[in-house]
């Protein structure tokens, strides 16, 4: 990935689009095994679903990173900052409720913030959402934190690093909320300008304040584990029961917190020391409640995120998936000019089983071949009056410099023959490295 002229924004070349595909064919694999089915919804909605969803006290998206317009119409649009309340919409919309539950869906795409760009954070960003709806047993929680675990390993990234901890219930973060305002309201003059703010919308948001003189001031404070419920301690308690029977390694964090107020109960992270300080993937939690203040049933949920762009950091670091495009099998050269229109119509033929490129004008040998070297393909294929003549094309080998002069008709044969060494050699090469 490189950054594009827009500040804040990047440009997915070709080179990186191997691992980019890797990752989301592995994630479609990994989620579609556990009925996760996907769902696409758009970049844009009307504002009040952020709104609503969030909440006013969740400061850095509502008050800061929102990207919002007012659209021909009238109507005032948001660029999404995030999947889960566009797909609790869709979910609401369309009846999913109806369905046998819990519903399972997964999402991929862009996403916008206006925040500070930083290594893997930027302000057009891309995430792999997951949600699963209707369930409030603690075993859908560690199942999300499971699948979350399971696609990043199979992806091929070593050394995650899961953090779970609780928000509590709604009661429990008032309560929370209220021991916060009143331990530091003696030391709101040092606090920072956005934990000042936070102390008035939501306390326990300081806990996540990455200001020195923030930190030093909560660091002796209880945390929001330390305050739970009866309810909600034992629904965390079966939770780390379940990822202890499955062999999911984690560290419980007391004093984790979400970023959006819908959050309830348990709240997770995932971690890889790769990508610096701040090293997060991703991270969720469950938010029942949310659903009925959208507008629908009373149904409750517990869902993911990662960024796309954070994962591929920490992937490209630990030199894990394809780092190549793909390349040609064949380029065709044409050596005179009755052969371009030849060799574009035999090019198409071959794109019926092969990935094949061709030259647009005439070459002669020696530049055709520095063409066909230049394309990545294995096989250079040339064709004049002398070969036209004689019912052949001249096939080489670009690796071995050998070189045959072959019917015509013995062109995709050969070519099927040359692929299916490549994909031997790749195998073999695989099995290398596995050992």
């Amino acid at each position: 990935m490189r950054l594009s002229a827009v500040k804040g924004t990047f440009d997915i070349l070709p080179d990186d689009q191997p691992r980019w595909r890797h990752l989301l064919d592995t994630t479609a694999r990994v989620l579609g095994r556990a009925g996760v089915d996907e769902i696409t919804t758009p970049i844009f909605e009307h504002r009040e679903v952020f709104e609503k969803s969030v909440g006013e006290s969740a400061d850095l998206v509502v008050q800061k990173e929102m990207y919002t317009f007012q659209d021909r119409g009238g109507r005032w649009l948001t660029l999404r900052p995030e999947f889960t309340a566009g797909v609790l919409r869709a979910f609401i919309e369309h009846g999913m409720h109806t369905w046998p539950s819990p519903v399972k869906l997964w999402s991929a795409g862009p996403a916008f913030r206006a925040e500070n760009v930083q290594r893997g954070r930027f302000r057009q960003f891309h995430q792999v959402n997951c949600e699963l709806l209707g369930g409030d047993s603690a075993l859908l929680d560690a199942e999300a934190i499971a699948l979350l675990v399971d696609t990043l390993s199979a992806a091929g990234l070593p050394g995650v690093h899961v953090k779970v901890g609780s928000v509590g219930d709604p009661e429990d973060r008032e309560r929370y909320n209220g021991y916060l305002r009143e331990a530091l309201a003696p030391f709101e003059r040092e606090l920072s300008d956005t934990s000042r703010e936070r102390l008035r919308l939501n306390p326990m948001r300081i806990l996540d304040s990455k200001d020195a003189g923030d930190q030093a001031l909560v660091a002796e404070l209880l945390r929001p584990l330390d305050m739970l419920g009866n309810a909600a301690r034992g629904h965390f308690d079966e939770v780390l029961a379940a990822l202890e029977r499955w062999g999911i390694t984690y560290e419980v964090e007391s004093a984790i917190v979400r970023g959006l107020d819908y959050y309830r109960r348990t709240a997770f992270e995932v971690h890889h020391a790769g990508i610096g300080a701040q090293s997060a993937l991703g991270g969720g939690g469950r938010y029942d409640g949310l659903i009925a203040k959208l507008g629908g049933p009373d149904v409750p949920g517990v869902g993911w995120a990662f960024g796309i762009e954070r994962v591929l950091d920490a992937l490209s670091g630990e030199g894990v998936g394809p780092v190549e495009r793909r390349r040609p099998l064949a380029y065709l050269v044409a050596l005179d000019a009755e052969a371009v229109g030849e060799l574009a119509a035999l090019a198409r033929r071959l794109r019926a089983e092969h990935r094949v490129e061709h030259s647009y004008t005439p070459r002669n040998p020696g530049k055709g071949l520095r063409d066909a070297d230049r394309s990545g393909a294995r096989l250079a294929v040339l064709r004049g009056s002398r070969e036209r003549a004689a019912g052949v094309v001249m096939l080489k080998d670009l690796r071995t410099g050998d070189q045959q002069s072959l019917d015509l008709s013995e062109l995709p044969d050969a070519l099927r023959r040359s692929a299916g060494a490549s994909q031997d050699d790749s195998a073999r090469l695989a099995a290398t490295r596995d050992h």
